[in-house]
């Protein structure tokens, strides 16, 4: 199978283009290597990546329209996209609210446009997020639960991506699936998360910023599960009239962020300082995936807990920055 995946030089991305690549197939890894973090933690994922023989690279940002149906009309065996590629991060949304637009919603759009014309697609995956279950307070999150309060553009275009997928998948025929990923960690990771920033400052000595007085929780959800539920998904088309799907990608248990912090601090041998502060704007108190149609119809089962993960990240950190 020859399969498309946008963002593959990203933290998810790469892990995906690692583990369809290990499996014999043949991908066509499309990434723009903007600057929104190191450029050089996304070289030295693709590096891994060029190792293979059946990886193909184009540096194309998703929003260029020419340069996106280059890509596609120069491979029309394609059979699956996973998108990947998307402006990420809550807070910076506050800071430069085109970028999101830009790649989010405009991105998306021009890949769609782009995948009408390949005869052998079979299936187009897409990544959205947690994040669109905005202000609810209802636990877990369920895939039925509404999602028309976002506070977050990130949120608010994310949640653009699933109703402009729906409309794709029902207007053309394209059988299309989002997944809501609930924050994934672990080693080639985000530099702007925090699992990445706390290892980092905790092996530097530098204290570690805990928003809303450390009373957070998040569904931390390890790469590793979140690879196995997307190429999982690839395979599985919604059998739906709308030939469109939804599903949570979490590890299904809700971590207070404090006990996030003490598992770390023992993978790391060092205690946190930590400067406590408040909540941010758009950020919110709790998440928790429910991942009951994700079972069902994925077979996804996650099976690393942070007391695994968490490790992991920190002898990866170690290697990779030499600490």
């Amino acid at each position: 199978m020859t399969i498309l995946v946008t963002g593959c030089a990203g933290f998810i991305g790469s892990s995906v283009s690692q583990a369809l690549l290990a499996r014999g197939e043949k991908v066509i890894g499309i990434d723009n290597i903007n600057d929104y973090y190191d450029p050089s933690l996304k070289e030295a994922r693709l590096r891994c990546l060029a190792n293979h023989k059946g990886f193909e690279f184009h540096k194309v940002d998703i929003a260029d329209r020419v340069a996106v149906e280059a890509v596609l009309k120069n491979n029309p065996h394609i059979t699956f996209i996973t998108h990947l590629a998307a402006q990420p991060g809550v807070r910076y949304s506050r800071v430069n609210p085109y970028a999101y637009t830009r790649s989010n919603i405009e991105g998306h759009l021009v890949l769609m446009e782009a995948a009408k014309n390949l005869d052998k697609l079979s299936h187009f995956v897409y990544a959205s997020s947690s994040s669109v279950y905005g202000a609810n307070k209802k636990l877990p999150f369920s895939i039925q639960d509404r999602t028309d309060s976002p506070i977050s553009l990130y949120a608010a275009t994310k949640k653009s991506m699933e109703i402009l997928s729906e409309s794709y998948a029902r207007m053309w025929g394209i059988p299309m699936t989002g997944l809501r990923l609930f924050t994934v960690y672990g080693p080639w990771g985000r530099p702007d998360m925090a699992p990445f920033i706390f290892t980092r400052k905790i092996l530097a000595g530098e204290a570690i910023q805990v928003f809303n007085g450390g009373d957070m929780k998040r569904d931390f959800t390890y790469i590793d599960d979140i690879v196995v539920g997307i190429v999982a998904s690839l395979e599985k088309p919604p059998d739906t009239e709308s030939a469109h799907a939804l599903y949570n990608l979490g590890n299904n248990r809700s971590e207070h962020l404090m006990y996030f912090i003490e598992v770390l601090e023992k993978a790391i041998g060092i205690k946190a300082k930590v400067d406590l502060k408040p909540m941010q704007p758009g950020d919110v108190k709790e998440t928790y995936a429910d991942i009951m149609e994700t079972r069902c119809d994925i077979d996804f089962e996650p099976k690393t807990t942070i007391e695994e993960g968490l490790p992991k990240l920190v002898t990866w950190y170690r290697e990779f920055y030499g600490n």
